[in-house]
């Protein structure tokens, strides 16, 4: 078990702060409730952005910017949108700074009052659509497929590193259509594209479903989300597509002419994932050891740790296999010699597993004189004897592997804990212990969710996609039902 790290069955909150902080992701800042992002955990997030990105552009998206600031007025055009946002934003009202008269520092000049005052964007939908009006006159102009890379801030009093911070990075697409139904594809495209994301890159099985309606973003018709599962039965809310309908386009007259020569107003869309998916893949694959990265977004994919006594045999060690890292550097993997001086081979074990480096390979002069390698796995700590000659090709297949296999074990946790139950009791129980997903019949109504959130403290996480329709009764009221729902507690 890794030094410093609490062993997740004593306390699983303090368990992943300790591996976030400890494996250098990242740390607390000086500014209550913001985050600094180590090199190590920005270099993994830099790997989830591209393949992110990558998949938004073959979808036609592009990328633009717009600004951080948004006048206050923009956010109260859309009644439901302010509501939900009202709450957790920042406020500039001034816009410059003097010598305090007693000579202690500086104040704010009250004669410097901004005319309006700047939200500090908690999401960029007001900004955005009130630009949409210049850029859209036509049916030619549509659809309008954008996407933004930021910071947004949502001023948060309880704050947990990755998951939940006062200023975090994310992606936010905004796009604009003329009918109805082409919005809604495009909705569930990106979700899909969310999935796809969160199982391919990230090894992370998802659930895709709609959310409640008291569960959905402020100022959407419909939102679609992918639901994650945490090792301790938390669930997690992974990423989220919302049909805007026309709220923001009424709200900001962004109007266009259609193919008949009628002016109407366009149709939107919004979705986003942010690096609250660092904590994501994290918590839902690493052990007491430290982190179990999925080599897809790993930053380092190998590591070569050399065994030796002298310096005649460091080099004899590093003549052999400076060819192996360039051939593995060729096939496009993140390779490191650690020859450092300083630390025992041990420690570097140690180190790499708590880095959660997928492939370790320990070479020594034994190693040399049996053409062997001893080679780790990072996702079992498993140790394989492996030809030197052989490395370079099976070393990429190992990897393939290890991302297979870490999306299987997540994939058979997930489903062991998807429970379905027939009664009140049953549900509190299985809440209490076994935790995960819990498939229950539910009336409808906002009301009985809210009940039901109060005395248990769970949420609807989704109506999944494809939801078998089928007969039965409330678990609390004990009304008619037309399906089942996935409740669960979570982050």
């Amino acid at each position: 078990m890794a030094k410093d790290i609490t062993p997740r069955a004593e306390d699983y909150s303090l368990w992943y702060t300790d591996l976030v902080t400890g494996a250098q992701l990242a740390e607390h800042s000086s500014v209550r409730g913001c985050m600094v992002i180590r090199p190590r955990g920005y270099a993994i997030w830099e790997k989830m952005q591209a393949g992110l990105d990558g998949l938004f552009k073959a979808t036609g998206h592009q990328n633009a910017y717009f600004p951080l600031f948004i006048p206050k007025s923009y956010l109260s055009r859309e009644a439901e949108h302010v509501e939900g946002f009202a709450k957790e934003c920042a406020v500039v009202t001034h816009y410059r700074l003097k010598q305090n008269p007693n000579g202690d520092g500086v104040v704010v000049d009250p004669e410097a009052k901004l005319e309006e005052e700047l939200i500090v964007r908690p999401t960029s939908e007001t900004i955005i659509w009130n630009t949409y009006r210049g850029w859209i006159q036509s049916y030619r102009d549509l659809p309008l497929l954008i996407n933004q890379w930021a910071n947004v801030v949502r001023w948060e009093m309880r704050t947990r590193l990755f998951l939940r911070t006062s200023e975090f990075l994310w992606q936010e697409g905004h796009t604009a259509h003329a009918t109805e139904g082409e919005a809604r594809e495009e909705a569930m495209r990106m979700v899909r594209v969310y999935e796809q994301f969160a199982r391919e890159w990230l090894a992370l099985p998802v659930i895709v479903g709609v959310k409640s309606a008291s569960e959905r973003f402020a100022g959407a018709v419909d939102t679609l989300c992918i639901e994650a599962l945490m090792q301790d039965g938390k669930a997690l809310q992974a990423g989220t597509s919302h049909f805007l309908g026309q709220n923001f386009a009424r709200a900001f007259d962004v109007q266009f002419v259609d193919d008949k020569g009628v002016m109407d107003y366009v149709w939107a869309t919004s979705w986003g994932v942010s690096t609250r998916l660092m904590g994501a893949w994290i918590m839902a694959h690493s052990d007491d050891n430290g982190l179990v990265i999925p080599p897809k977004i790993a930053p380092l994919h190998v590591v070569f740790v050399p065994i030796y006594k002298s310096a005649e045999e460091l080099q004899a060690v590093a003549d052999a296999v400076r060819p192996l890292v360039e051939q593995l550097k060729a096939k496009g993997l993140q390779v490191r010699f650690d020859d450092r001086d300083n630390v025992k081979p041990g420690f570097k074990f140690h180190e790499h597993e708590l880095h959660g480096v997928p492939v370790r390979v320990a070479i020594g002069p034994r190693d040399l004189a049996s053409g062997m390698a001893e080679v780790a796995r990072r996702d079992t700590l498993e140790k394989l004897p492996i030809p030197q000659a052989e490395l370079a090709e099976r070393i990429p297949q190992l990897l393939e592997e290890i991302q297979a296999n870490i999306y299987r074990r997540a994939l058979e946790y997930q489903q062991s804990h998807i429970t379905r139950v027939d009664s009140y009791e049953e549900f509190k129980e299985v809440l209490e212990g076994k935790g995960g997903f819990i498939s229950a019949h539910w009336d409808g109504s906002p009301e009985t969710e809210a009940l039901i959130k109060e005395e248990t403290k769970a949420t609807i996480r989704c109506i999944p996609l494809d939801n078998p329709q089928e007969d039965g009764v409330c678990v609390r009221t004990g009304k008619p039902s037309k399906e089942r729902v996935l409740f669960a507690r979570a982050y």
